[in-house]
């Protein structure tokens, strides 16, 4: 009972000193960047004062045990290299004193398990989350101040060389490294087994709940649920509070031809992938338009147990660049040339080669910590957000064009982008693919209506798991 009496070690910061941040898929790749980078960015940019909760999430315990411990430990490396760090505070600078203002927590989910996703929901919601390492006693989490969305799969076989050589044959190395078309996806979508995701403890429905494809669970839909069950910790009471966010990972490359709502989970005949990629873009753009309020109303509603709170989380989508990891299935030989490769695009003055987990993190962790008002003065909610890097490996969150939506969902023509205001790498003329075109008011109501199906969709799909696992909707 003493341990469950036990205070939060942030218990004496006050509300605006507290930050809490829930990130999925931390245990490796551009998550663990992400991680990283949070803690950095965080002490040398709030104030002395404040804490950090950071709430990386895995699919066992042991992982969750391992990224706790490897986040620790680049924490107090920070702590104690950190010339920022060292330079705000002065002559009695004390890494200990940095260390205690950062708390990393973990919970347990598996997004391509609906009840794993409930459950983890529920623990954050209604329960304590807990230190798989037992350094912290079981706390309850006050709210989510950003849920990163970084989790994924890939849903790859490998490459298709013929077409690799055709690539760059057609459009040079820089188009072919940024814009591959020869990524061969796995001949057969994985479908996950509906029955074993409901469990032999909840009464058959009648009807069945729909299938659901492997990457497209775990890339869009269970997050999609997630963020859901999460808004009772994501929205606030007034308009007077900072809104929750929710910062979705999408790709640099996911195009319209990606997505096709005659295949939407990518189960047939579509790149999985590219095609969950596609879907985040439309749902994070569009979530504030009024074309699309009707479809996502009943999504932004908090679940029955909750009550219902004014003001609904922002969305944001992101991306990391090009990044070296084992998303993508090659041998060791491969991987080292695929990495010299990288190095050589970037250095030919491609601003999308991040290469690195850290720095491909930039763009999220940026979108995860900028003051609201930094963010709402740029209306960072209407841009999708890469990852960029100069050829020294300067990085900077850099304007994306999307497919039917432009960089702010703008019309904007040659002339207009001639008289773009941004600086080296981040203008918006820097990177484009071979394709591009200026975007017309008819492709804009096309993304619009694209948007609206996508939200009408998931929400079919979210309402009849719901319906199926016994959770009740308001």
């Amino acid at each position: 009972m003493a341990a469950n009496m036990t205070p939060p070690p942030w218990a004496g910061a006050s509300s605006d000193d507290l930050y809490c941040v829930l990130l999925t898929g931390a245990n490796s790749g551009v998550g663990l960047g992400i991680g990283q980078r949070i803690i950095d960015e965080f002490l040398t940019s709030r104030p002395p004062t404040a804490h950090l909760v950071l709430i990386p999430t895995t699919r066992s315990k042991t992982k969750s045990q391992v990224t706790v411990l490897t986040l620790r430990e680049h924490l107090r490396r920070t702590a104690h290299t950190s010339k920022a760090l060292r330079a705000r505070a002065g002559p009695n600078y004390d890494p200990q004193s940095v260390i205690a203002r950062v708390h990393v927590l973990s919970i347990q989910v598996d997004l391509c398990d609906i009840r794993s996703i409930y459950a983890a929901a529920d623990q954050l919601v209604h329960g304590k989350v807990t230190d798989p390492t037992g350094v912290i006693a079981d706390v309850r989490i006050p709210r989510i101040d950003a849920a990163l969305f970084n989790a994924g799969q890939g849903g790859w076989e490998g490459f298709d060389w013929l077409g690799f050589g055709l690539q760059i044959a057609a459009h040079g190395l820089l188009q072919s490294t940024t814009y591959p078309s020869f990524k061969r996806a796995l001949p057969k979508a994985v479908v996950l087994d509906s029955q074993k995701l409901i469990g032999s403890d909840v009464p058959k429905s009648e009807p069945a709940p729909p299938e659901l494809a492997e990457v497209f669970c775990a890339n869009t839909f269970g997050h999609y649920v997630l963020a859901h069950e999460l808004l009772p910790l994501l929205s606030r009471a007034n308009a007077d509070e900072t809104p929750g966010r929710v910062v979705w990972t999408s790709s640099i490359d996911a195009c319209r031809a990606h997505l096709d709502f005659d295949d939407f989970q990518a189960r047939q005949y579509m790149a999985p992938y590219e095609s969950s990629k596609r879907m985040t873009d439309l749902i994070a753009l569009t979530s504030e338009l009024p074309s699309v309020q009707k479809a996502s109303a009943s999504f932004f509603t908090p679940p029955s147990s909750s009550p219902a709170l004014a003001v609904k989380p922002r969305f944001y989508v992101s991306h990391p660049g090009i990044v070296c990891t084992p998303m993508f299935p090659l041998n060791w030989f491969l991987f080292f040339w695929y990495w010299v490769t990288m190095h050589i695009s970037r250095f030919c003055g491609s601003p999308w080669h991040t290469i690195d987990i850290y720095t491909g993190a930039c763009a999220t962790t940026w979108l995860a910590l900028a003051d609201q008002s930094s963010l709402d003065s740029i209306s960072a909610q209407k841009s999708k957000w890469g990852s960029s890097a100069s050829r020294l490996g300067q990085s900077a969150p850099k304007k994306t064009e999307v497919e039917g939506w432009g960089w702010e969902g703008i019309i904007e023509d040659n002339e207009a982008l001639k008289r773009d205001n941004a600086k080296g790498v981040l203008r918006k003329s820097i990177g484009r693919k071979w394709d591009a075109a200026p975007l017309t008011e008819e492709q804009k109501v096309g993304f619009e209506s694209d948007g609206r199906r996508c939200w009408g969709e998931l929400e079919r799909l979210r309402l009849a798991w719901a319906a199926a696992l016994g959770r009740k909707e308001t």
